[in-house]
């Protein structure tokens, strides 16, 4: 049987087989530093390491990142990638900046004050800036059939991108932030305007989904669980359209 990619087979002590997702360390490197170690599914990774430079404030335009390599080791795999200037001296000077080691969510962040960095302002007037709780409730559906991955392991987040009645393009992965940022990369690559549709999560939303969302370009973000009140807060904030379970039904939080 073929497997999707990001999916393994292993078996059961008695015998029985089952397919269970990849989870790997996976170091995104950035100018020869690591900025990240993210435990990832090894799929999709060039878009990841384009995505996370993105959502995380390390550049501005993806023709800032050059030359990506996706090199797997004993232990791991590195992506592999280089930073045109100004991108590279902005990143050397944050990482001269950083206090601590890097972990997961709030990558690289050194400071109360960056956790809370001022968002731009989401793109207004935007198509994804007009979605109601029922297209919501399509997009959410579109999604689910879209995670090829999660069909043949139920054990993995999605983050997809809808337009214009449906579903562009959905990136997998067992954490919700990598899925984010390997659609965003893979937008981005393919030029995708995040402002003229919705960003679809399969998980809650937290300050830091909202945050990326923003980072990216998005206009909306759409998903199926309740939001934190720090997340509405930063979503009304930078205007970004946040449709979320509400009840037992979608509602508008901002």
């Amino acid at each position: 049987m073929s497997l999707p990619a990001g999916a393994i087979a292993v078996t059961l002590p008695d015998g029985a087989g089952e397919i269970l997702p990849e989870e790997v360390p996976v170091a995104l490197v950035y100018d020869g530093v690591t900025q990240a170690v993210m435990m990832a599914t090894p799929a999709d990774l060039e878009d990841f390491h384009l995505g996370f430079a993105l959502t995380e404030g390390l550049i501005s335009d993806p023709a800032e990142v050059q030359g990506v390599e996706v090199l797997r080791q004993p232990r791991g795999i590195e992506v592999r990638g280089w930073l045109s200037a100004p991108a590279g001296a902005r990143f050397i000077e944050r990482r001269r900046l950083m206090a601590g080691p890097v972990g997961c969510g709030l990558c690289g962040i050194d400071s109360l004050e960056q956790a809370l960095r001022p968002l731009s302002r989401a793109p207004a007037g935007a198509a994804g800036a007009g979605l109601t709780p029922g297209t919501a409730a399509r997009a959410l559906d579109d999604l689910r059939a879209g995670q090829v991955l999660k069909d043949a392991c139920r054990a993995t987040h999605a983050a997809g991108f809808w337009a214009d009645g449906a579903m562009v393009a959905v990136r997998e992965d067992v954490g919700r932030h990598n899925a984010l940022d390997k659609l965003v990369g893979a937008l981005w690559r393919g030029q995708v305007d995040l402002a003229q549709g919705a960003v679809v999560m399969t998980s809650r939303v937290s300050v830091d989904l909202v945050q990326k969302a923003v980072l990216a370009g998005a206009a909306c973000l759409i998903a199926p669980s309740a939001p934190t009140a720090l997340a509405v807060e930063q979503a009304r904030a930078a205007g970004l359209r946040l449709i979320a379970r509400a009840g037992r039904e979608l509602a508008v939080y901002g």
